[in-house]
């Protein structure tokens, strides 16, 4: 796609009606912050990444608290079952 000048003044005379000169400066460093952002994150290399996030986020040993829950209950069943006089 190839734009010559008079498309160019006209896209931003647009812009400008639209959005304003107060906010235009503003809307043109966001969109080149996510222009380099969206280059860079094509350029990088996924498996890196993937590296990284497992770096970043540690893994979770413990059991999830209704699974200690539900062990608890298990036991405490099975102690009823072996005395039934036993009260809790």
């Amino acid at each position: 796609m190839n734009l010559g000048w008079t498309e160019i003044l006209l896209v931003g005379g647009i812009a400008l009606l639209l959005f304003g000169p107060s906010k235009l400066p503003n809307l043109g460093r966001s969109l080149g912050e996510a222009i380099r952002g969206f280059k860079k994150g094509i350029s990088d290399d996924p498996q890196q990444d993937a590296r990284d996030v497992s770096t970043q986020i540690p893994q979770n040993t413990e059991k999830p608290l209704n699974q200690e829950a539900e062990a608890q209950e298990t036991q405490e069943q099975t102690a009823k079952e072996k005395d039934p006089n036993k009260q809790s």
